[in-house]
């Protein structure tokens, strides 16, 4: 995934609020002149100073970039002279430089490397910043400059690029509530400070779930079926917590936990996946409460902007455009995966049955927990191998270098070379310094691929700082992933799906990287949701192109390369259980899209929200038990933290345009430079320069199709 632009950063990059109400959220601290944001970084890129940043550096720079802003759009908003492009529109892009500068360090290691102290503060802040926004976006006389230029475009002589600008400057003001009565923008003022507390508390109670939930193991033959770096890895998570000779299975953020791949001991499956979802139902971190709260007041905002529910709202400005296109999509999944994921449950209740009739004793029906360790007994019948015979070909090291590097180098000229004298937060995120075809510096790249409790679950692309020829800025972005840390000494090695995680979130970091805009409101992954997983999804299919894992998948202790044989099996085997794949997707999709088409009426109560669930599910015809969704609603972060409601359909949009691309690639010749370079051209140079449907049109030369999607994912003809 792609962490959503947080709330700050719409503020930063666009402008800020005026008058009394501004000047109370903005505060009075103080800032030290020797705060690490008080000015630009020295380092190479802008990169932050992350030796010199404490936390209590955050505040004081929150309030002083706030109180900043107040004055630059003062002067703007104020002027004297009629407004023009240069005076109202490029001077608000300039404004907010400290506020953008704490905010990018700030929300992203809040994400992946927080403390009470941050938390705390996250809590604080949170409804200033919404305060903060509304500010903006409702100052009547800022409107007003911004209005009087929109409706006068055609005569300003601006090109394509500035034509945009303004055009997503004048849509953020309306849906906004620019235009709302002044006591319509009150109580929207009121409601969007209230879903900002809960959604930050939401997040909060996520990660300390995660961390609480994970399963305590106090036999090492409980562990029966992972392997000794599996086994280390759950050593050293114990360790890490003050455990003396037990081992810990730490959850990831997803329903389904890797580990029930490989767990022999089907009680501690169960116990695995019930405390994966019974995270945020009960106790200090019971989310049920804040769920309804939320979508109710996320039904009353879309009410008040003039739209019938939120999905209507977030939808308009995607390129869906509307929860009838998406319900529709999922319709044209829905079948087919279904029917394939039945095929594949009852494949594997026969294994199940076999087995248990050949030791003698009762069967017992397909449980959720039982699906990824039957099914990769499954998988290896079918295709003649298992995760412990491929793994040594997948050691992170040869992966970075030689998978995703290589791919990126072949496809856009880019080269890779590590930075260690630059400061990091933690010891092992690495900086690589990557350079163009030209020889030129082009961005910075930070990895951070390892699980910490006091990191987010799942994987994510962040920008520390965005490609801006305005600014003078050059990328800097940043990996992260969730991948178990091993014992001292062991090798890092990967399953197949996490190799295709890195791939995916490199791809969002290739697109940050290329950008090539003016404007920072435009810049790189500033794409609508359904957008911006086009170029990760698109990146993943270099991690199982046959000339780019033959350079990465080598075997870790001797070099060798993976038999040509057992390669086609790895290949050949990405199309089995793209039934479950594809159906615990679709559910996730569907119950998102069903909490944000309710009004405020239906809202249900804290104690109904599993009901409600279920109930979205039955009504889709999407209910399955073996099955469950990839996110239940009390650990959904994307829809209810992540900036993802009603959006998390994105994912399969995006994968349409990522298997046209991907199918293009292969039409032209694969992975070349004239194809890559065309790609970066055309798409993802361009950021959000024009409307995507255009971008791709321009690079695909027809509409897309989701025939490729199908055939990718083995679910063409139904299954």
């Amino acid at each position: 995934m792609r962490i959503a632009r947080l709330l700050f950063v719409a503020a930063a990059t666009a402008m800020t609020a005026l008058g009394a109400a501004a000047t109370k959220v903005a505060g009075t601290t103080p800032m030290a002149a020797d705060n690490p944001f008080a000015r630009q970084s020295p380092l190479p890129f802008e990169m932050p100073p992350f030796g010199r940043i404490r936390d209590a550096d955050y505040a004081p720079a929150f309030e002083a970039g706030m109180r900043e802003q107040l004055k630059e759009v003062a002067a703007i908003a104020h002027n004297a002279q009629p407004p023009t492009f240069e005076n109202t529109i490029v001077a608000l892009e300039r404004s907010g430089r400290v506020l953008d500068r704490v905010g990018n360090v700030f929300f992203n290691l809040n994400a992946c490397n927080t403390d009470p102290e941050m938390q705390k503060i996250d809590t604080d802040l949170a409804p200033k910043l919404a305060a903060h926004n509304d500010a903006i976006f409702l100052d009547a006389a800022l409107w007003a400059r911004v209005a009087a230029l929109y409706d006068k475009r055609a005569s300003l002589g601006l090109d394509p690029e500035s034509l945009q600008l303004l055009a997503r400057y004048h849509t953020q003001f309306v849906r906004a509530g620019a235009q709302l009565s002044g006591a319509d923008q009150q109580r929207l003022r009121v409601v969007n400070e209230e879903i900002s507390t809960l959604t930050t508390r939401f997040r909060q109670n996520v990660l300390k779930a995660t961390a609480d939930g994970a399963v305590v193991v106090d036999k090492v033959s409980d562990l029966d079926g992972l392997t000794p770096v599996q086994i280390g890895a759950a050593a050293q998570a114990a360790a890490d917590r003050g455990l003396k000779d037990k081992w810990v299975i730490a959850l990831q953020n997803t329903t389904n936990q890797p580990l029930l791949a490989s767990l022999t001991h089907r009680d501690l499956r169960e116990r695995v996946y019930r405390a994966s979802i019974g995270r945020g139902l009960s106790g200090a971190t019971d989310n049920r409460g804040i769920i309804a709260q939320l979508v109710k007041l996320r039904a009353e905002r879309a009410r008040l902007l003039g739209y019938p529910d939120h999905a209507a709202y977030v939808l308009e400005d995607e390129s869906a455009g509307n929860p009838a296109a998406v319900a529709d999509m999922i319709r044209q999944v829905a079948p087919a995966a279904l029917a394939r994921a039945r095929q594949e449950a009852a494949d594997i209740q026969k294994l199940i049955d076999a087995q248990a009739a050949a030791r003698g004793v009762p069967s017992f029906a397909l449980e959720p927990w039982d699906w990824s360790f039957y099914a990769e007994q499954v998988r290896k019948a079918h295709y003649d191998f298992d995760q412990a015979q491929v793994a040594p070909y997948f050691e992170l090291e040869r992966v970075l270098h030689d998978g995703l590097f290589y791919a990126a180098h072949e496809l856009y000229g880019l080269s890779f070379k590590e930075r260690k004298d630059l400061p990091v937060y933690q010891p092992d995120v690495r900086v690589f310094e990557v350079a163009d075809a030209d020889g030129k510096p082009l961005a910075l790249f930070v990895a951070d691929y390892f699980a910490r409790d006091n990191k987010q679950g799942g994987a994510w692309m962040t920008n520390y700082v965005s490609q801006s020829k305005l600014l003078d800025q050059r990328p800097v972005v940043a990996n992260h992933l969730n991948i178990p840390k091993p014992q001292p000494g062991q090798p890092v090695l990967l399953t197949f799906d996490e190799v295709t995680g890195m791939f995916h979130e490199f791809g969002h970091a290739i697109h940050g990287m290329l950008s090539n805009v003016r404007y920072p409101l435009l810049s790189g992954t500033s794409v609508p949701r359904d957008f911006v997983e086009y170029p990760s999804q698109y990146n993943e299919m270099w991690a199982r192109e046959p000339k780019v894992v033959a350079h990465y998948a080598n075997d870790y202790r001797s070099g060798a390369p993976m038999p040509p044989e057992l390669l086609a099996k790895v290949l050949a085997a990405q199309k089995f259980n793209q039934g479950y794949a594809t159906l615990e997707y679709l559910e996730a999709a569907q119950i998102d899209l069903a909490w944000h088409l309710i009004d405020t009426a239906q809202a249900p109560q804290a104690a109904a929200v599993q009901g409600f669930e279920a109930a979205a599910l039955k009504d889709a015809g999407l209910e399955y038990a073996p099955v469950q969704p990839r996110y239940h609603s009390g650990y959904f972060s994307h829809i209810f933290a992540g900036g993802y409601s009603a959006g998390y359909y994105a994912y399969l949009w995006s994968e349409v345009l990522a298997r046209d691309t991907g199918q293009w690639f292969h039409t032209h010749g694969g992975l070349t430079r004239a194809n890559g370079d065309t790609l970066r051209r055309t798409v993802l140079s361009r950021g959000r320069t024009d409307d995507p449907q255009v971008l791709f049109r321009n690079f695909y030369g027809r509409a897309p199709e989701i025939g490729p999607l199908l055939e990718y994912r083995g679910l063409a003809g139904g299954g």
